[in-house]
């Protein structure tokens, strides 16, 4: 087995080192190093991965790889080997790591030196574990080589055996599937993965973003696949991009027929664990609940925004029922604490006590779900099917103290429902970005001596009204006017508030956020002589913090790959500065006018009767962008800039 996994390394060295009496290093040594790849800590000379899959699904995977050092700072991020995994349902095997030093000495290190300790957590406690050897003090031209055995998923299962390989057959029993990363943040010579899977399960493949050579060798039992990629060049990802995972080279894989199998799979493994099965606890609860309901978006938005806020995101390792698995809504509601997948299904169990028909979903926050059915998932959440007919999406891991049942920061995201009939992949619907304003209005009036004195009421929706209650739920409440004043401290640190007034932050459920504020800024205006220079409040993005657009690198002028946004929003700024009687207009900024198909801004200035007057509005349509979008996003967003950039100049007559 061992000697097999090594067949496709043995062929790139014969490549370089034919003949060679030590082909390592002189394959390190051809290689290259800091001079041919001046920008770079580390090279990847060869990165190899063959996995042997059975017929339960259970896979065997050896890795071997050879790292150079090219630099100091590479020396330090290679001075240790360390490899994650959950015991619950995987094993890790570090079998050999050898140094090459650029001296030609070869040191293998003890493999007794292994530690093997639980792994850094925070809020998920799900008994992780690392595996770690140190290496030492390294020198440029260095090399390292390490060789590791694995077995078993991610995710832990409900069948767990104590001392076979049951515990490690993937979720899916009898199926396979895999994604394989063909990009790296190093360069890389070459990289190879290789499977062997029974004939009788047909492998399914796709390569995303690139090109990678493929070949297929028929063998008597098994069928094996080989995938290589030469000369990897480091991806360099923009600012505000989409994940790697979404535009950088890589392979998916699966034994899995399509994703309606998957969809029948998820939905069938909680019925028979019995994950949404009701008690009478669970029942009194839900009938309390709903006394005050009114009609059944109503009732779904009570028990939705019930477990958002009174359930506490925190996971513990529960055994039985980790992973794919939903836990039962008795643990959870008897522990009001979960990951996503018990807050999830524990909105099921309450929707199904309330007569709903009720299931869980699949979903990938932050990153594409391509169409082979390989399991691209990192949350759950929950559907029901309301009179409609149709199903539709609450997810209250993501809406505590939220206006909305489901988050729009997840709009244009892949996700797979778990319902009796399967389902195929979908996708969520665009927000409108009406539903996620941020409106600030504000009167203000301007003294010769350059004082301002006004009022602004700021009103919120959606997304926006949850990210500004987040100054007052995520505080002390004996902070509260402070996080408010320091909004219009950014804008001078000489402002003075002299008034604030609020809703209740804390009860979202009655209308969307309102704040009122009086100040006053002594020399807010600049005057020299009988010059005026000012830049109003609005034009100066007051609130900027819950403004996320104002924060894009508008500096690039074009974009190699997708960017996202963190939600869709339109924001409207409107005000009106009373100036002295005495004053006249010397110089007002352009009006803007850009129209795009998803991104607009309007704005400009009037003046009238000593009445100055700005108005603005940008409207951004979607959460990801194609990069073809970058012209109308950013010139958007520098136009509302340029307000802030450019001020108003008048002059004080006699």
């Amino acid at each position: 087995m061992i000697r097999g996994f090594f067949f496709a390394t043995l062929i790139f060295l014969a490549q370089f080192c034919f003949g060679a009496i030590d082909p390592m290093q002189d394959l390190i040594r051809s290689a290259g190093d800091a001079t041919v790849y001046p920008n770079d800590n580390l090279l990847v000379v060869f990165d190899t991965t063959r996995v042997d899959v059975k017929e339960s699904g259970l896979s065997y995977v050896w890795t071997h790889t050879l790292t150079k050092i090219l630099n100091a700072k590479g020396a330090f991020d290679q001075s240790v080997v360390k490899f994650g995994y959950d015991p619950l349902s995987a094993y890790v095997d570090i079998k050999k790591v050898v140094i090459y030093k650029k001296d030609g000495t070869i040191r293998n290190l003890d493999m007794l030196n292994v530690m093997d300790y639980p792994a850094p957590a925070r809020m998920i406690y799900w008994g992780a574990r690392e595996k770690m050897i140190e290496i030492g003090r390294l020198d440029p031209g260095d090399a390292v080589e390490v060789v590791q055995f694995k077995k078993g998923f991610t995710y832990a299962l409900l069948e767990q055996g104590e001392d076979d390989d049951r515990k490690y057959i993937p979720p899916m029993k009898g199926h396979y599937y895999d994604i394989v990363e063909f990009w790296s943040g190093n360069p890389v010579k070459i990289r190879v993965y290789q499977i062997e899977v029974p004939k009788d399960k047909p492998l399914q493949y796709q390569v995303y973003n690139g090109e990678v050579q493929s070949s297929v060798l028929f063998r008597e039992d098994k069928n094996v696949y080989t995938f290589t990629k030469k000369d990897i060049v480091p991806f360099k990802p923009e600012p505000h991009g989409v994940a790697a995972s979404d535009v950088a080279t890589k392979l998916l894989l699966s034994t899995s027929p399509d994703w309606f199998a998957k969809s029948r799979w998820f939905y069938k493994v909680n019925e028979d664990f019995g994950s949404f099965d009701v008690t009478p606890d669970i029942q009194a609860k839900v009938n309390e609940i709903l006394k005050s309901a009114k009609n059944e978006m109503d009732s779904v938005s009570l028990l939705t925004h019930w477990v958002a806020d009174e359930v506490r995101y925190s996971g513990i390792s529960m055994g039985c029922g980790e992973g794919y698995t939903l836990h039962k809504g008795a643990m959870t509601f008897s522990d009001r604490c979960g990951v996503c997948k018990d807050k999830a299904g524990m909105l099921i169990t309450m929707l199904r006590a309330a007569g709903f028909k009720s299931y869980p979903a699949m979903t990938m926050a932050g990153s594409r779900i391509d169409y082979i059915p390989a399991d691209q998932f990192n949350h759950s959440v929950t559907v029901v099917k309301l009179k409609d007919g149709k199903y539709h999406l609450l997810d209250p891991t993501w809406v505590p103290f939220v206006r909305e049942l489901w988050s729009s920061a997840e709009q244009q995201q892949q996700y797979l429902m778990g319902v009796p009939g399967g389902a195929d992949l979908a996708t969520t619907p665009l927000s409108a970005p009406e539903n996620h304003f941020l409106k600030i209005e504000g009167k203000s009036s301007l003294s010769a001596d350059g004082t301002l004195t006004g009022i602004l009421t700021v009103s919120a929706e959606g997304q926006t009204d949850a990210g500004i209650r987040g100054m007052f739920r995520n505080s002390n409440k004996t902070q509260w006017n402070q996080n408010v004043e320091k909004e219009i401290l950014k804008i001078s640190p000489l402002a003075e508030v002299t008034r604030i007034e609020y809703t209740d932050p804390i009860d979202y459920k009655s209308g969307p956020i309102r704040i009122t504020v009086e100040y006053r800024i002594p020399e807010y205006a600049l005057v020299s002589g009988d010059q005026v220079l000012f830049t109003p409040v609005m034009a100066s993005n007051v609130f900027k913090n819950y403004q996320p657009h104002l924060f894009f690198e508008t500096w690039m002028k074009e974009r190699k790959f997708p960017f996202r946004d963190r939600c869709s929003r339109s924001v409207e700024l409107n005000e009106s500065i009373q100036l002295p009687g005495n004053s006249k207009s010397v110089y007002l900024p352009e009006a803007k006018n850009n129209t795009g198909d998803f991104c607009s801004f309007q704005g400009g200035y009037d003046w009238k009767d000593h009445m100055l007057t700005l108005n603005e509005k940008i409207v951004l349509g979607k959460r990801i962008y194609d990069a073809k979008n970058w012209t109308e996003f950013r010139d958007a967003v520098t136009s509302q800039g340029s307000f802030a950039d450019d001020p108003v100049v008048f002059r004080l007559q006699n």
